[in-house]
């Protein structure tokens, strides 16, 4: 296992999260920001978050299988969510349970939200940005 997630003592336990991960692959993977396209490029849930936000994570374990990984070796991840506020919680969990489901993996990592205007593209609404550690 090339990263080992931790809650240390003296921070809280979010639960939807992890606070910290140590890597000790030898390969780092950047991904591009994933978002909720299909291989195709047709966008999949126009408007709904938590079905762009399922698409966005498949698309992020899409792309670390073809560098030699999987969602085990996600060691940080950024979301950039559109039109941002504490209401949008529960959809961006479900895309993130749905995806977890999808793929048989627990998908919780440390991870940065970022509340943004708008992404590359008028109908999307979650961009993901992950960074492995592979062996």
């Amino acid at each position: 296992m090339t990263v080992r997630l931790i809650d240390p003592p003296g921070l809280p336990v979010p639960g939807v999260y992890r606070q910290v991960a140590v890597a000790t692959g030898s390969r780092t993977v950047y991904l591009a920001g994933q978002v909720a396209r299909t291989a195709e490029g047709e966008p999949v849930g126009p408007g709904d978050l938590a079905a762009q936000t399922e698409q966005a994570f498949l698309n992020v374990a899409t792309a670390l299988e073809a560098a030699g990984g999987t969602f085990d070796d996600v060691a940080k991840l950024v979301l950039y969510v559109v039109g941002w506020s504490p209401e949008a919680l529960p959809a961006l969990g479900e895309g993130v349970a749905r995806a977890s489901a999808r793929l048989g993996r627990d998908l919780t990592r440390p991870v940065t939200l970022l509340p943004v205007a708008a992404l590359a593209e008028p109908d999307l609404l979650v961009e993901v940005d992950a960074t492995a550690v592979l062996d």
